[in-house]
């Protein structure tokens, strides 16, 4: 069940909401919080019930070893059994992750590196099983660092699976959403919480299908096509795909941050302008924040340790990131995206300590040009497929330009078929200018949101995005980060 489906829009949510706050209203806090849970895993198995099974067993199993860990602790002063426990814990969730997401990928390169001829088990990914295994790694973590306590299974639960988070993030907290959940003013319907959460869910709404599926028919075409890429279609593509995935994603953020809302429940800012950046470090400041977070404090910091010294922070940081785009997906172009992004990080600090400083446009394009570069690899489903494109990217001899601004050519510049490869044409540079304005010269949602009081230009704002929205919702769409 996507956000962007009549279904639901017009059943499950409605439906959904009435229930949890009637039971509210009935003081029946405890079966309310029981409700919402059974329908947020009435909304992870609507995709496939088979994995309802497994994301169950994995609550199960890690509410139980995270009680163990609390009361390890409190066994034992030197935390052995607990650090134990803890370890155990987190290697079950990493082999979980590793068998569904990564087993296809290891007996592949077996194969390649040995000549072997194993079967590919051809194992499907369950939906969300990234987003909900990193989650709760990070709870028995902050068990282990004594910065949680128990709960019970239903509140648990409701953690885990509370369904505008639940299938491509943010990555919550626990410490951030459960005393959300006890407070008993969020029992009771706020009209204020519901209107500024339907706001920003017709924000993030309107980004998906209007900007991000417009975007996607360029990218599909550049990147799936198989004639070689003139100058102008390639980096069109690369930058069609930067604006398809700020959209996709930064549209999923709002429409998770609207839903929580209505329910009174505050998700995490997970994107704030981060194509606006001036540096990559900048750029993860902004960019998919709650994972940066998660690899900021579970993997970061536990590769520095107690370890001081530029070489080990620097080498940290580079590991850090190699391992988060292996998170993204099994492939070698994931990993090297992950390198590309670790090797940024290292040459911008120690660029930094240099102490030389850039104009703000160059350093605006620079970043641009180095995601939009970088991305071609985390997009591409092949290595052939990106040195396709990258080959187009720097083909300074192929340069076509659309014949309505024709002139005298006295550098050999050719004109013609307008970004044909990616079966583009003028519109398609008109939108991507469009898009490059409303990135950066308009306020971002959450500015929006912050700023929101329930006038009538923002109801007529709200009531053009929805309808706009509803409208687009009869083309077929998914979100790229269910795929991760």
């Amino acid at each position: 069940m996507l956000f962007n489906s009549y279904e639901f829009i017009f059943v499950f949510l409605p439906i959904t909401f009435f229930i949890y706050f009637f039971l509210n209203h009935k003081r029946l806090t405890e079966l309310s919080n029981a409700f919402l849970f059974a329908a947020s895993l009435f909304f992870y198995s609507w995709w496939n019930v088979a994995y309802l099974p497994l994301i169950l067993t994995s609550i199960t199993f890690n509410y139980f070893i995270g009680n163990r860990i609390i009361e390890a602790r409190r066994e034992e002063g030197n935390g052995v059994s607990a650090r134990a426990t803890m370890i155990y814990g987190v290697v079950v969730n990493l082999g979980l992750l590793g068998y569904f997401k990564y087993t296809d990928f290891f007996i592949s390169n077996v194969n390649l590196a040995f000549g072997a001829e194993f079967t590919m088990l051809k194992i499907v990914l369950p939906l969300a099983i990234s987003f909900f295994t990193f989650q709760q790694i990070a709870y028995l973590v902050d068990n282990y660092r004594g910065h949680s306590k128990e709960y019970t299974f239903i509140n648990y639960g409701l953690f885990v699976t509370f369904f505008p988070q639940l299938i491509a993030g943010p990555i919550v907290h626990h410490g951030e959403m459960m005393p959300q959940f006890a407070k008993l003013r969020n029992k009771l319907i706020s009209f204020k919480n519901f209107a500024t959460g339907l706001f920003i869910f017709g924000i993030g709404l309107f980004k998906k299908v209007f900007f991000a599926d417009k975007y996607a028919e360029w990218v599909y075409f550049g990147f799936n096509g198989t004639e070689p890429l003139d100058f102008m279609s390639a980096w069109v593509a690369s930058l069609a795909f930067a604006f398809q995935i700020y959209f996709d994603y930064s549209g999923y953020a709002d429409m998770a941050i609207g839903l929580a809302l209505m329910f009174n429940i505050v998700l995490p800012i997970n994107f704030y302008s981060p194509l606006k950046s001036l540096s990559i470090q900048e750029f993860w400041s902004r960019w998919n924040m709650t994972l940066s977070r998660f690899l900021r404090d579970y993997v970061f910091h536990s590769l520095v340790g107690d370890r001081r010294g530029r070489f080990v922070f620097l080498s940290s940081m580079w590991l850090t990131f190699v391992i988060g785009g292996l998170w993204h997906g099994a492939d070698w172009t994931f990993v090297f995206w992950g390198v590309l992004h670790g090797s940024a990080l290292v040459i911008y600090y120690l660029w930094r300590s240099l102490g030389i400083k850039l104009h703000f446009v160059i350093s605006w394009l620079i970043t641009m040009c180095f995601l939009s570069i970088s991305g071609v690899f985390f997009r591409a489903a092949s290595w052939n497929e990106a040195a396709r494109v990258i080959k187009g990217m720097f083909a300074f001899d192929k340069i076509i330009l659309p014949t309505e601004i024709e002139f005298a050519n006295p550098v050999g510049i050719k004109f013609g078929d307008f970004l044909a490869p990616i079966n583009g044409d003028i519109w398609t540079a008109i939108w991507m200018v469009a898009g490059l304005i409303v990135i950066l010269c308009f306020k971002n949602s959450i500015e929006m949101m912050r700023g929101f009081k329930p006038t009538f230009s923002n109801f007529i704002f709200l009531g053009v995005t929805l309808v706009i929205g509803l409208l687009y919702i009869t083309k077929e769409s998914e979100f790229l980060y269910f795929n991760f």
